[in-house]
């Protein structure tokens, strides 16, 4: 018995180790699933643990508009940033840091943080993304019923026209989004045209 669950143990702590590197990106079960070198209803029964637990979440695609190339798999996020930087090795998420997951961590937190207040304040909302392949993505889109909010999480203190590129295509294709917010490392809320802020 002992031996099963040092077993169990330890693939589960493979899949965690390895979710806490994809945190916040699109994940494919079946890839997912060969990297941690077990069978996909095994993985799927771990997630499934996982997600019971509070230690990760699936979030799926926004699909209200669907166009070429969009992805549709699900996100994955580690539920805590604390667990999600811990794992991942992050020491230091300063905007002065160079650390590889950097972003990563400052998006799980403020998804964390959304999803918080969405528990407590607005339950009918569903969390979720979008993402068109190579082109254009959103971290995060609030919705419930056919109107949304889009927030893009940028790390750092400034921003240039391209990290707005997918805030701006999503307004374009979703009339009924009713507002974009690039959310910020700095100081100042500034509006940025129609419908669209950067927002600290």
């Amino acid at each position: 018995m002992a031996g099963k669950k040092n077993e169990g143990d330890k693939k589960y702590f493979r899949i965690l180790n390895i979710i806490s590197r994809l945190n916040t990106g699109p994940v494919k079960i079946s890839e997912l699933a060969r990297d941690a070198q077990i069978s996909v209803p095994t993985l799927t029964r771990y997630l499934g643990v996982m997600e019971t637990s509070c230690i990760m979440q699936r979030i799926p695609p926004y699909m209200d508009n669907p166009a070429a190339r969009l992805i549709k798999s699900p996100k994955i996020y580690v539920l805590d940033s604390g667990i999600a930087a811990h794992l991942a090795g992050v020491k230091d998420v300063s905007p002065a840091s160079d650390e590889l997951f950097r972003g990563a961590i400052i998006e799980t937190y403020v998804a964390q943080n959304i999803a918080a207040i969405l528990a407590a304040r607005w339950q009918g909302a569903i969390l979720s993304f979008w993402n068109v392949q190579g082109r254009h993505e959103v971290d995060v889109v609030i919705s419930e019923g056919r109107d949304c909010i889009a927030i893009e999480v940028k790390a750092a203190s400034r921003w240039n026209d391209r990290d707005l590129s997918g805030l701006r295509a999503f307004l374009s294709l979703m009339p009924q989004c009713r507002v974009a917010i690039l959310a910020h490392g700095g100081t100042t809320a500034v509006s940025l045209g129609d419908r669209l802020f950067a927002v600290p």
